[in-house]
């Protein structure tokens, strides 16, 4: 397994905000992913590159057949070409000079054996050896990885000009599957989201995700996920199929970007936990049956010289600054960190439009929120009063709530129509306003369920329009903005350069105030309102009891845990007394909130 160079990565942020930062941050050696959900998006940022750097271009229409997997096999295509240039520029830019091959050498970890041979060379330009070590340093250069994200529950079909549904081969995911396996790049596809068997099937008729005649796989795969459990169901079950997971890249339920897959109740220092003492079982239960994939299915079935290599454990969701890091790397023992909140204040690693960055930049953690915007029915991390909520907002004013549905990524409701909606679609939001009118239900009833309604959002479209509002292919007018901070980004108050950045996350230096709470006690304060929010949801509270004992019960466990870690040895910047506090506030308020929905229980009994 070939080590990064780095020990972060940026994740995917969005349909748009990392739609190019491999273009960005990739010649500097750093990993970052991109989303493929939208293929028109991409093939929009194809031809805006493709004329930047005057290189041909060919429209692939929305109509040609298979034009999914082929926009987003053409774009990846362009990445790599544009990374490989980049990148071979900075290579053979000269030493002893401040241009962007300094910059690549003083961005590595402060724990580099690179970094500091690099420091070594230009602190003594007169030695004797400064040809070898400029010649060695060069040679151990290599550009960051260009990956991509797949979301599992994104997996429409896609239907012909007829209305007919199309076979499964040409489904959201498998199309996306395919573009980024025809593609040239040598890379990770990261799925997220859930596990969804049809599109896992389909890797396997994929040669480049299996071991070529050398033991080396040119795309990997990586999990991102939740809970132990599943990460190593998952594993099996691709084992057997003979496809390896190169990481399991483990997320906080709630503390993130994005959408928010909430655990019951376990709080991520325990999940870690429990990664770390069972670690080995992701390769112990898993060797035998890749073995045992090649010897049943591949002529000269698994070769003697090849290596199985334990897979990757990184972690991300949160995390604020150096000290929290080194916790998290050198504690728990994961091999790297995800950093994706702090990266939208990064101009030169995300497409932030301007009107956005000055609303993160003036963001206060009330302003950012667990909402229900997503039309997947899944908490969406939100921020107050961005272009797409004003636009929303307006519509409905209009008469006209919901959104033209332009692109369709997310239809998946059938209540009203045969084929699937949005739920964020005016068709949709139109006939369920009608229904909850006619219903024979209060007015307070009524209102609660036209505000969740009405509260949906286009984000197929809207959380690609800072990056075409960026790159100057629409004016800001005739573009809603939808974005997806982490409440981290609470903390982070104005733009960064990627070397001031990368020297945060390294200890280098600190962006952040000592007073930011603790990762961990920001997690526990998250889950600790999520419950309330389960419990004042519940229509059903004896039947619901079961179920948030058991969500209350890990959070208890979880808290004692977090008690045990602050009292621990801190990490510098790492502020271990805000665990301590946490812990004693939620406690007392968990057990307060359960108190009610006891007398609830009782009630309704």
């Amino acid at each position: 397994m070939q080590k990064a160079l780095h020990t972060f990565s940026i994740p995917v942020m969005g349909t748009g905000h990392s739609i190019d930062s491999p273009i960005r941050v990739a010649p500097y050696g750093i990993n970052s992913v991109i989303s493929i959900v939208d293929d028109l998006l991409v093939e929009r940022i194809r031809k805006h590159y493709s004329k930047i750097f005057d290189l041909p271009y060919t429209n692939i229409p929305r109509t040609a057949v298979d034009g999914r997997a082929m926009r987003i096999t053409a774009y990846l295509d362009l990445v790599q070409d544009l990374v490989q240039k980049k990148f071979s520029e900075i290579k053979n830019q000269p030493f002893f000079e401040d241009n962007e091959k300094a910059k690549y050498f003083e961005m590595l970890p402060t724990s580099s054996e690179l970094r500091n041979m690099y420091l070594k060379l230009v602190g003594s330009p007169n030695s004797g050896d400064t040809d070898e070590l400029s010649q060695k340093l060069t040679e151990s250069m290599k550009a960051g990885s260009i990956d991509v994200n797949i979301m599992a529950k994104v997996d429409g079909f896609s239907y012909t000009n007829n209305g007919q549904p199309m076979t499964s081969e040409f489904s959201d995911g498998n199309a996306a599957l395919r573009g980024f396996a025809n593609s040239k790049v040598s890379s990770s596809l990261i799925l997220s989201a859930g596990f969804n068997p049809r599109l896992y099937n389909y890797l396997a008729e994929f040669e480049d995700f299996y071991r070529d005649m050398k033991g080396n796989i040119k795309k990997k795969i990586i999990l991102k996920v939740s809970d132990f459990r599943s990460a190593l169901i998952q594993g099996k079950y691709l084992a057997k199929k003979g496809l390896e997971v190169f990481e399991y890249r483990i997320e906080s339920g709630l503390n993130c970007g994005g959408h928010a897959f909430a655990s019951d109740g376990y709080l991520l220092p325990a999940l870690l936990k429990e990664f770390k003492e069972k670690r080995e079982m992701l390769s112990s239960a898993i060797e035998p049956l890749i073995k045992s994939y090649y010897e049943d299915n591949r002529e000269g079935g698994f070769a003697a010289d090849w290596e199985l290599s334990d897979p990757r454990l990184t972690v991300q969701g949160g995390i604020g600054n150096n000290g929290e890091a080194k916790r998290l790397l050198q504690d728990f023992e994961m091999d790297a960190t995800g950093w994706g909140s702090p990266f939208l204040m990064v101009p030169e690693a995300t497409t932030v439009d301007e009107p956005t960055m000055t609303l993160l930049q003036n963001a206060k953690e009330e302003d950012l929120y667990l909402s229900g915007v997503s039309p997947l029915g899944v908490p969406f991390n939100n921020v107050k009063n961005t272009g797409s909520e004003k636009w929303h907002k307006e519509r409905i004013k209009k008469g006209k709530p919901g959104s033209p549905c332009p692109k369709g990524f997310l239809e998946s409701n059938t209540e009203f129509t045969e084929n699937p909606i949005c739920t964020a679609s005016t068709h949709y939001q139109l006939l369920k306003i009608n229904q909850i009118n006619e219903s024979d239900v209060t007015k307070d009833e009524k209102e609660k369920a036209l505000s969740k309604v009405l509260e949906k959002a286009c984000l197929c479209e809207h959380l690609g329009n800072g990056a075409l509002i960026t790159l100057g292919i629409l004016k800001e007018n005739r573009a809603p903005q939808a974005i997806c901070p982490g409440p981290n980004i609470a903390w982070f108050d104005r733009q960064y350069s990627l070397k001031e950045m990368t020297d945060h996350i390294y200890g280098r230096s600190n962006v952040v105030p000592d007073e930011r709470p603790h990762m961990f006690a920001k997690e526990m304060i998250m889950y600790v309102d999520y419950l309330e929010e389960l419990i004042e949801q519940s229509d059903d509270p004896s039947a619901d009891i079961r179920s948030l004992t058991k969500f209350k019960n890990n959070l208890i466990k979880g808290m004692e845990y977090c008690e045990e870690i602050a009292t621990s040895k801190p990490f510098e910047t790492e502020n271990l007394n805000s665990i301590l506090e946490t812990v004693e506030e939620q406690r007392h308020r968990l057990n307060s909130i359960f108190e009610k929905f006891e007398e609830k229980v009782l009630v309704a009994e």
